[in-house]
């Protein structure tokens, strides 16, 4: 499947007459790495929370400040453009799956808003600026443990059923 590669560096997925694939392995190997590039932004959060408050890399704090916004928003776009149409309109669809997709895109909206707050704080440990450092900490820990608990949601709730399917 051809793609173009969008401002986070991942592969988006084609359309045809206007309407998404549907999620074949491309896509679906597209959301794994989108996961995995989400869990390594993770684990760099969690070594800058475990930095403070006297051991703090800037680099990394600023790294992870112009990362954070631009992957996060970019996942989201592609799932709920392209994944989560794909499963309304096909087999899978049930009021299970439409309550799942539901939560998924206010937990969506949630993700965004914070990585904005923390990118904010993160820009700020990384200039130098004066923070409260156990505000920053909890911001970052909350960020992340919850974008951890959401892509286990996705891989037990979206992909097991992709799979499901493809192999059913």
């Amino acid at each position: 499947m051809q793609g173009n590669v969008d401002k986070t560096g991942l592969r988006t997925a084609s359309r045809a007459k206007g309407l998404a694939l549907p999620p074949c392995d491309t896509s679906v190997d597209w959301l794994h790495r989108a996961h995995r590039e989400q869990l390594a932004l993770c684990n760099e959060l969690e070594e800058v929370a475990d930095s403070l408050p006297t051991n703090i890399n800037k680099q990394k704090c600023i790294y992870a400040a112009k990362a954070l916004i631009p992957l996060i928003k970019g996942v989201h776009h592609y799932e709920e453009t392209i994944l989560f149409p794909w499963l309304e309109a096909s087999a899978l669809r049930s009021s299970a799956m439409s309550d799942t997709l539901n939560r998924l895109r206010f937990e969506h909206c949630e993700d965004e808003c914070f990585a904005e707050e923390l990118t904010d704080a993160l820009l700020k440990l990384g200039s130098g600026a004066e923070v409260n450092m156990e505000a920053v900490g909890y911001m970052l820990r909350g960020f992340f443990e919850g974008l951890r608990r959401h892509i286990a949601f996705e891989r037990e709730h979206i992909l097991t059923q992709i799979d499901s399917h493809h192999t059913a």
